[in-house]
């Protein structure tokens, strides 16, 4: 479904010639495209909704991380054009959990697996991941449950 998505995002992008949404949402069917092969070669499904939310905040972070370099060498104009793309990217990726709500969810998840200490951590990441996929950062979620389980 995200999929087709972002292949109507495309099409129309490229009758509205708007360059930076285009050329942003070919990056994403780029990024797509190796996943799906690397999956094929190993004998997995083409990726899922939840793998493309990844896909997306990967993207994302390393955008921000581009576009602070590019502030911090004196190159607004690559900056702004990054900050662009990321505002193509944001706009498939689903709603973002407020900081709250994650601290909610993480106490849940911890009392829900029974976990006693730090090395309980890896399951209460994965239960966190296999339920809010593409809707939190989980280095935050990370540092959330780190917390509640010293």
């Amino acid at each position: 479904m995200l999929r087709d998505k972002l292949a109507l995002a495309q099409k129309d992008a490229s009758k509205e010639e708007d360059p930076v949404r285009f050329y942003t949402l070919r990056l994403v069917h780029a990024a797509l495209k190796d996943r799906d092969l690397a999956h094929r070669a190993s004998g997995k499904d083409p990726v899922s909704d939840d793998d493309i939310a990844g896909i997306l905040i990967q993207m994302l972070k390393q955008r921000k991380q581009s576009s602070h370099l590019y502030e911090e060498k004196g190159r607004p104009d690559l900056a702004a054009q990054e900050r662009q793309e990321m505002a193509v990217i944001c706009e498939f990726l689903p709603a973002q959990l407020p900081e709250d709500k994650i601290r909610e969810v993480c106490a849940s998840v911890v009392e829900e697996t029974g976990a006693q200490g730090l090395r309980d951590m890896g399951r209460c990441i994965e239960t966190l991941k296999d339920r809010y996929s593409g809707q939190m950062d989980f280095s935050k979620a990370s540092g959330v449950v780190k917390d509640m389980l010293k």
